[in-house]
Protein backbone atom coordinates (compact mmCIF):
# COMPACT_ATOMS: atom_id res chain seq x y z
CA UNK A 1 0.00 0.00 0.00
CA UNK A 2 1.13 3.56 -0.61
CA UNK A 3 3.19 5.06 2.17
CA UNK A 4 5.03 7.61 0.09
CA UNK A 5 4.02 8.16 -3.52
CA UNK A 6 5.59 10.37 -6.18
CA UNK A 7 3.24 11.78 -8.82
CA UNK A 8 4.42 13.19 -12.16
CA UNK A 9 1.72 15.61 -13.39
CA UNK A 10 3.75 17.98 -15.54
CA UNK A 11 5.78 17.55 -18.73
CA UNK A 12 6.68 21.19 -19.44
CA UNK A 13 10.32 21.65 -18.58
CA UNK A 14 12.64 24.65 -18.89
CA UNK A 15 14.55 23.35 -21.92
CA UNK A 16 11.30 23.32 -23.91
CA UNK A 17 12.31 20.30 -25.99
CA UNK A 18 9.75 17.55 -26.59
CA UNK A 19 12.56 15.04 -27.14
CA UNK A 20 13.66 15.60 -23.56
CA UNK A 21 10.33 14.81 -21.91
CA UNK A 22 10.68 11.05 -21.52
CA UNK A 23 14.32 11.09 -20.37
CA UNK A 24 13.33 13.64 -17.72
CA UNK A 25 10.41 11.48 -16.58
CA UNK A 26 12.70 8.44 -16.36
CA UNK A 27 15.22 10.45 -14.33
CA UNK A 28 12.45 11.50 -11.93
CA UNK A 29 11.17 7.95 -11.52
CA UNK A 30 14.65 6.61 -10.84
CA UNK A 31 15.38 9.36 -8.32
CA UNK A 32 12.06 8.67 -6.62
CA UNK A 33 12.72 4.94 -6.40
CA UNK A 34 16.19 5.48 -4.95
CA UNK A 35 15.13 8.00 -2.31
CA UNK A 36 12.28 6.38 -0.40
CA UNK A 37 9.21 6.68 -2.61
CA UNK A 38 7.36 3.38 -2.89
CA UNK A 39 5.06 4.30 -5.76
CA UNK A 40 5.36 6.37 -8.95
CA UNK A 41 2.12 7.74 -10.35
CA UNK A 42 1.10 9.78 -13.37
CA UNK A 43 -2.08 11.66 -14.15
CA UNK A 44 -4.61 10.23 -16.59
CA UNK A 45 -5.39 13.29 -18.67
CA UNK A 46 -5.09 14.35 -22.29
CA UNK A 47 -4.91 18.12 -21.67
CA UNK A 48 -2.90 19.80 -18.96
CA UNK A 49 -4.99 20.89 -15.98
CA UNK A 50 -5.77 24.46 -14.93
CA UNK A 51 -3.45 25.57 -12.17
CA UNK A 52 -0.62 23.39 -13.47
CA UNK A 53 -0.33 24.69 -17.00
CA UNK A 54 -2.12 25.53 -20.22
CA UNK A 55 -4.40 23.06 -22.07
CA UNK A 56 -1.95 22.68 -24.95
CA UNK A 57 1.05 21.96 -22.74
CA UNK A 58 2.57 18.50 -23.29
CA UNK A 59 0.61 15.61 -21.73
CA UNK A 60 1.55 11.94 -22.02
CA UNK A 61 -0.95 9.04 -22.11
CA UNK A 62 -0.63 7.44 -18.72
CA UNK A 63 -0.67 3.68 -19.35
CA UNK A 64 1.80 3.82 -22.22
CA UNK A 65 4.04 5.90 -19.98
CA UNK A 66 3.67 3.60 -16.96
CA UNK A 67 4.52 0.54 -19.05
CA UNK A 68 7.64 2.30 -20.28
CA UNK A 69 8.63 3.34 -16.75
CA UNK A 70 8.29 -0.29 -15.70
CA UNK A 71 11.35 -1.00 -17.83
CA UNK A 72 13.41 1.68 -16.06
CA UNK A 73 12.45 0.87 -12.45
CA UNK A 74 12.48 -2.29 -10.37
CA UNK A 75 10.80 -1.81 -6.98
CA UNK A 76 8.29 1.05 -7.02
CA UNK A 77 4.66 0.22 -7.70
CA UNK A 78 3.14 2.00 -10.70
CA UNK A 79 -0.25 3.67 -10.90
CA UNK A 80 -2.32 6.41 -12.38
CA UNK A 81 -3.55 9.10 -10.02
CA UNK A 82 -6.17 8.48 -11.05
CA UNK A 83 -7.63 6.80 -14.13
CA UNK A 84 -10.61 8.67 -15.52
CA UNK A 85 -13.17 5.89 -15.73
CA UNK A 86 -14.99 7.61 -18.58
CA UNK A 87 -11.99 7.28 -20.92
CA UNK A 88 -11.94 3.49 -21.33
CA UNK A 89 -14.28 0.54 -21.46
CA UNK A 90 -13.91 -1.10 -18.01
CA UNK A 91 -13.23 -4.60 -19.34
CA UNK A 92 -10.51 -3.16 -21.57
CA UNK A 93 -9.13 -1.26 -18.57
CA UNK A 94 -8.93 -4.54 -16.65
CA UNK A 95 -6.78 -5.93 -19.49
CA UNK A 96 -4.63 -2.80 -19.53
CA UNK A 97 -3.89 -2.87 -15.80
CA UNK A 98 -3.24 -6.63 -15.96
CA UNK A 99 -0.74 -6.08 -18.77
CA UNK A 100 0.96 -3.35 -16.75
CA UNK A 101 1.24 -5.80 -13.86
CA UNK A 102 2.99 -8.32 -16.11
CA UNK A 103 5.40 -5.92 -17.78
CA UNK A 104 6.32 -4.47 -14.37
CA UNK A 105 6.82 -7.82 -12.69
CA UNK A 106 3.77 -7.49 -10.43
CA UNK A 107 3.94 -3.79 -9.52
CA UNK A 108 0.64 -2.41 -10.84
CA UNK A 109 -1.96 -0.52 -8.83
CA UNK A 110 -5.31 0.57 -10.25
CA UNK A 111 -6.05 4.14 -9.26
CA UNK A 112 -9.49 5.14 -10.52
CA UNK A 113 -12.04 7.93 -10.25
CA UNK A 114 -15.24 9.10 -11.88
CA UNK A 115 -13.66 11.66 -14.25
CA UNK A 116 -14.28 15.37 -14.09
CA UNK A 117 -12.39 17.44 -16.71
CA UNK A 118 -15.11 18.37 -19.18
CA UNK A 119 -12.84 20.25 -21.58
CA UNK A 120 -10.90 17.17 -22.65
CA UNK A 121 -14.07 15.08 -22.92
CA UNK A 122 -15.49 17.64 -25.34
CA UNK A 123 -12.22 17.98 -27.22
CA UNK A 124 -11.79 14.23 -27.68
CA UNK A 125 -15.46 13.46 -28.31
CA UNK A 126 -15.82 11.40 -25.13
CA UNK A 127 -19.24 11.39 -23.49
CA UNK A 128 -19.13 13.49 -20.33
CA UNK A 129 -22.67 13.08 -19.03
CA UNK A 130 -23.95 14.33 -15.72
CA UNK A 131 -22.32 14.08 -12.32
CA UNK A 132 -24.73 11.25 -11.49
CA UNK A 133 -23.95 9.48 -14.79
CA UNK A 134 -20.23 9.50 -14.09
CA UNK A 135 -20.57 8.01 -10.63
CA UNK A 136 -23.02 5.38 -11.85
CA UNK A 137 -20.47 4.48 -14.53
CA UNK A 138 -17.69 4.24 -11.96
CA UNK A 139 -19.63 1.84 -9.77
CA UNK A 140 -20.63 -0.35 -12.71
CA UNK A 141 -17.01 -0.34 -13.89
CA UNK A 142 -15.76 -1.51 -10.49
CA UNK A 143 -18.28 -4.38 -10.63
CA UNK A 144 -16.62 -5.48 -13.86
CA UNK A 145 -12.95 -4.69 -13.25
CA UNK A 146 -12.52 -6.12 -9.76
CA UNK A 147 -13.94 -9.57 -10.61
CA UNK A 148 -11.82 -9.68 -13.78
CA UNK A 149 -8.71 -9.01 -11.68
CA UNK A 150 -9.77 -11.76 -9.22
CA UNK A 151 -10.05 -14.60 -11.75
CA UNK A 152 -13.80 -14.30 -12.23
CA UNK A 153 -15.83 -13.88 -15.44
CA UNK A 154 -18.38 -11.17 -14.72
CA UNK A 155 -21.65 -10.85 -16.60
CA UNK A 156 -23.03 -7.37 -16.07
CA UNK A 157 -26.12 -5.87 -17.68
CA UNK A 158 -25.81 -2.33 -16.43
CA UNK A 159 -27.22 0.99 -17.49
CA UNK A 160 -23.87 2.03 -18.94
CA UNK A 161 -21.79 -1.14 -19.42
CA UNK A 162 -22.49 -4.72 -20.42
CA UNK A 163 -20.24 -7.78 -20.27
CA UNK A 164 -20.88 -11.48 -20.81
CA UNK A 165 -18.54 -13.77 -18.88
CA UNK A 166 -15.67 -11.41 -19.58
CA UNK A 167 -12.37 -13.33 -19.62
CA UNK A 168 -9.12 -11.89 -18.33
CA UNK A 169 -6.26 -14.20 -19.26
CA UNK A 170 -3.54 -14.17 -18.15
CA UNK A 171 -4.45 -13.18 -14.64
CA UNK A 172 -2.32 -10.50 -12.92
CA UNK A 173 0.92 -11.56 -11.29
CA UNK A 174 0.02 -9.68 -8.11
CA UNK A 175 -3.12 -8.94 -6.16
CA UNK A 176 -3.61 -5.52 -7.73
CA UNK A 177 -4.67 -2.92 -5.14
CA UNK A 178 -7.67 -0.73 -5.98
CA UNK A 179 -7.25 2.94 -5.08
CA UNK A 180 -10.16 5.34 -5.49
CA UNK A 181 -9.29 9.02 -5.74
CA UNK A 182 -11.46 11.88 -4.55
CA UNK A 183 -13.08 13.19 -1.40
CA UNK A 184 -16.81 13.19 -2.05
CA UNK A 185 -18.50 12.13 1.16
CA UNK A 186 -21.71 10.56 -0.17
CA UNK A 187 -20.48 8.70 -3.25
CA UNK A 188 -16.69 8.50 -3.45
CA UNK A 189 -15.92 7.55 0.15
CA UNK A 190 -18.83 5.11 0.21
CA UNK A 191 -17.34 3.36 -2.84
CA UNK A 192 -13.94 3.33 -1.12
CA UNK A 193 -15.52 1.51 1.82
CA UNK A 194 -17.31 -0.92 -0.48
CA UNK A 195 -14.71 -1.68 -3.14
CA UNK A 196 -11.25 -0.24 -2.52
CA UNK A 197 -8.00 -1.03 -0.75
CA UNK A 198 -6.85 2.57 -0.71
CA UNK A 199 -8.27 6.08 -0.72
CA UNK A 200 -6.38 9.09 -2.03
CA UNK A 201 -7.90 12.32 -0.76
CA UNK A 202 -7.77 15.66 -2.51
CA UNK A 203 -8.80 19.07 -1.23
CA UNK A 204 -8.06 21.13 1.86
CA UNK A 205 -5.89 19.82 4.68
CA UNK A 206 -8.41 21.12 7.22
CA UNK A 207 -11.02 18.75 5.80
CA UNK A 208 -8.99 15.57 6.32
CA UNK A 209 -10.27 14.70 9.82
CA UNK A 210 -13.88 14.96 8.67
CA UNK A 211 -13.21 12.86 5.56
CA UNK A 212 -11.68 10.15 7.74
CA UNK A 213 -14.72 10.22 10.04
CA UNK A 214 -17.04 9.88 7.03
CA UNK A 215 -15.03 6.92 5.73
CA UNK A 216 -15.19 5.33 9.18
CA UNK A 217 -18.98 5.68 9.17
CA UNK A 218 -19.33 4.13 5.70
CA UNK A 219 -17.17 1.20 6.77
CA UNK A 220 -19.20 0.64 9.92
CA UNK A 221 -22.46 0.72 7.97
CA UNK A 222 -21.15 -1.72 5.35
CA UNK A 223 -19.46 -4.04 7.83
CA UNK A 224 -15.98 -3.27 6.48
CA UNK A 225 -12.91 -3.36 8.71
CA UNK A 226 -11.67 0.22 8.40
CA UNK A 227 -8.09 -0.85 9.18
CA UNK A 228 -7.96 -2.69 5.84
CA UNK A 229 -8.16 0.64 3.94
CA UNK A 230 -5.11 2.87 3.70
CA UNK A 231 -5.70 6.59 3.24
CA UNK A 232 -3.27 9.01 1.64
CA UNK A 233 -3.47 12.60 0.49
CA UNK A 234 -2.12 14.30 -2.61
CA UNK A 235 0.31 17.13 -1.84
CA UNK A 236 1.61 19.64 -4.35
CA UNK A 237 5.10 20.42 -3.12
CA UNK A 238 7.80 22.92 -3.92
CA UNK A 239 10.99 21.89 -2.16
CA UNK A 240 14.33 23.64 -2.34
CA UNK A 241 17.69 23.23 -0.72
CA UNK A 242 16.84 26.59 0.84
CA UNK A 243 13.58 28.46 1.27
CA UNK A 244 14.85 31.01 -1.23
CA UNK A 245 15.39 28.32 -3.86
CA UNK A 246 11.86 27.00 -3.35
CA UNK A 247 10.34 30.46 -3.69
CA UNK A 248 12.44 31.16 -6.78
CA UNK A 249 11.10 27.96 -8.39
CA UNK A 250 7.59 29.40 -8.21
CA UNK A 251 8.64 32.61 -9.94
CA UNK A 252 10.50 30.66 -12.63
CA UNK A 253 7.47 28.43 -13.28
CA UNK A 254 5.15 31.41 -13.62
CA UNK A 255 7.57 33.05 -16.03
CA UNK A 256 7.93 29.83 -18.07
CA UNK A 257 4.17 29.83 -18.70
CA UNK A 258 3.90 33.57 -19.28
CA UNK A 259 1.44 33.93 -16.41
CA UNK A 260 0.83 37.11 -14.40
CA UNK A 261 2.41 37.52 -10.98
CA UNK A 262 -0.93 36.71 -9.36
CA UNK A 263 -0.46 33.10 -10.50
CA UNK A 264 2.50 32.86 -8.16
CA UNK A 265 0.34 33.92 -5.25
CA UNK A 266 -2.24 31.29 -6.28
CA UNK A 267 0.46 28.61 -6.10
CA UNK A 268 1.83 29.87 -2.79
CA UNK A 269 -1.64 29.71 -1.24
CA UNK A 270 -2.08 26.03 -2.17
CA UNK A 271 1.32 24.33 -2.27
CA UNK A 272 3.54 22.94 0.47
CA UNK A 273 6.67 25.04 0.09
CA UNK A 274 9.99 25.06 1.82
CA UNK A 275 13.47 23.85 2.60
CA UNK A 276 13.81 20.30 3.96
CA UNK A 277 13.04 21.28 7.55
CA UNK A 278 9.87 23.18 6.65
CA UNK A 279 8.79 20.60 4.09
CA UNK A 280 9.35 17.72 6.49
CA UNK A 281 7.33 19.42 9.24
CA UNK A 282 4.39 19.85 6.85
CA UNK A 283 4.46 16.15 5.94
CA UNK A 284 4.64 15.18 9.63
CA UNK A 285 1.64 17.38 10.36
CA UNK A 286 -0.36 15.58 7.66
CA UNK A 287 0.45 12.16 9.07
CA UNK A 288 -0.60 13.39 12.51
CA UNK A 289 -4.11 13.96 11.11
CA UNK A 290 -4.52 10.20 10.79
CA UNK A 291 -3.29 9.56 7.26
CA UNK A 292 -1.34 6.43 6.39
CA UNK A 293 0.85 8.19 3.87
CA UNK A 294 1.12 10.95 1.29
CA UNK A 295 1.62 11.28 -2.44
CA UNK A 296 3.73 14.24 -3.47
CA UNK A 297 4.09 15.99 -6.78
CA UNK A 298 6.78 18.55 -7.52
CA UNK A 299 5.26 19.90 -10.69
CA UNK A 300 7.24 23.15 -10.57
CA UNK A 301 10.79 21.85 -10.27
CA UNK A 302 10.75 18.06 -10.69
CA UNK A 303 13.01 18.39 -13.75
CA UNK A 304 15.84 18.48 -11.19
CA UNK A 305 16.25 14.84 -10.01
CA UNK A 306 18.26 16.01 -7.01
CA UNK A 307 15.17 17.81 -5.72
CA UNK A 308 13.05 14.70 -6.29
CA UNK A 309 15.56 12.78 -4.17
CA UNK A 310 15.56 15.53 -1.54
CA UNK A 311 11.77 15.40 -1.32
CA UNK A 312 11.80 11.62 -0.99
CA UNK A 313 14.46 11.55 1.70
CA UNK A 314 12.79 14.38 3.62
CA UNK A 315 9.28 12.91 3.48
CA UNK A 316 10.52 9.40 4.23
CA UNK A 317 12.14 10.64 7.45
CA UNK A 318 9.05 12.66 8.36
CA UNK A 319 6.68 9.72 7.90
CA UNK A 320 9.05 7.35 9.65
CA UNK A 321 9.06 9.59 12.70
CA UNK A 322 5.27 9.36 12.93
CA UNK A 323 4.22 5.90 11.69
Amino acid sequence: MTRLGYQIPNFTYPDGQNAGIFPSVVAQAKAAEASGFDRVLVMDHFYQLPGIGNPDDPMMECYTLLAALAQHTSTVRLSSLVTGNTYRNPAVLAKIITTLDHVSGGRATLGIGAGWFEMEHVGFGIEFGTFTDRFEKLEEALQIIIPMLRNQRPTVDGTHYQTTEAINSPQPLSSIPIMIGGSGEKKTLRMVAQYADESNLVGEVADVPRKLEVLDAHCERLGRDRSTIKVTKLVTGVIGRTMEEAQAAIDAYVALHGWPASAGEFIRARATIGDPDTFGEAISDLIDLGLDGVTINLCLNAHDPELVALAGQTADRAIGSRV
